[in-house]
Formats: C-alpha cells, sequence, structure tokens
C-alpha cells in the first residue's frame, strides 16, 4: 500500500508542478510544457492501471505524436523571432511580447492554450 501511494505520488507532484509551470509561464516558449505533463499524465494512468506488468517503459511512444507537433511549431517560432531581431532593432523581450496572447478572462486563457 505505502509503495503504491509512493509510486503514484512520484507521478502526481511533478505532474501537478508542471501544470502550475505550463499555466503561469510568461515565455513565448511555454507549450514546449505540454511534453512533460502528457509524460507524467501517461505515467499516472500507468500507475493507476493494475493491469500494466512494465510501467514506464513505452509511454515516449505515446508521446511522439504530440512532440512531433510541438517541437517543430516552437522552432518555427523562434525562428521568425530571429528573423525578426535580425529585420530590425527590437529586444528579445519586446518580441516575446508581441508573441505572446494576453486573454483578459480566466476562460480565455484556459481557451488560449486549447
Amino acid at each position: 500500500m505505502k509503495t503504491g501511494i509512493w509510486v503514484l505520488m512520484t507521478k502526481v507532484i511533478p505532474l501537478l508542478l508542471s501544470l502550475i509551470w505550463f499555466f503561469t509561464c510568461k515565455h513565448w516558449w511555454y507549450h514546449v510544457l505540454i511534453i512533460p505533463v502528457a509524460m507524467f499524465s501517461f505515467q499516472c494512468i500507468g500507475a493507476i492501471n493494475d493491469d500494466t506488468r512494465f510501467m514506464d517503459e513505452f509511454h515516449i511512444i505515446y508521446l511522439l505524436p504530440i512532440m512531433a507537433i510541438i517541437f517543430p511549431s516552437i522552432y518555427l517560432i523562434r525562428a521568425k523571432m530571429f528573423n525578426k531581431i535580425n529585420d530590425a532593432d527590437k529586444t528579445m523581450e519586446e518580441l516575446e511580447e508581441e508573441f505572446m496572447f494576453k486573454p483578459k478572462t480566466i476562460w480565455g486563457k484556459v481557451k488560449q492554450y486549447f
């Protein structure tokens, strides 16, 4: 029983901390945090599932489609930012503010991530 709770907490606590970081991050690259959130979610489901014989072995396979979307999109945003830096005399902070979406309501902030 204690071992099961320990295993579950090693998955839940990083998941909660990653979610807090994702929803409070002010940088333009915050979508990269979806990958550890998805990984810890799969691990929590695997820790709860009694049928799993080998825990934490093949969860990376389920993350490949997510990573295939997130990594190229972040790279393209970064490339676009550095092209604008080379063309204009803006600082990195000004460009980050330009790429940020700032919804005014809580529901707008939640909708921004999905």
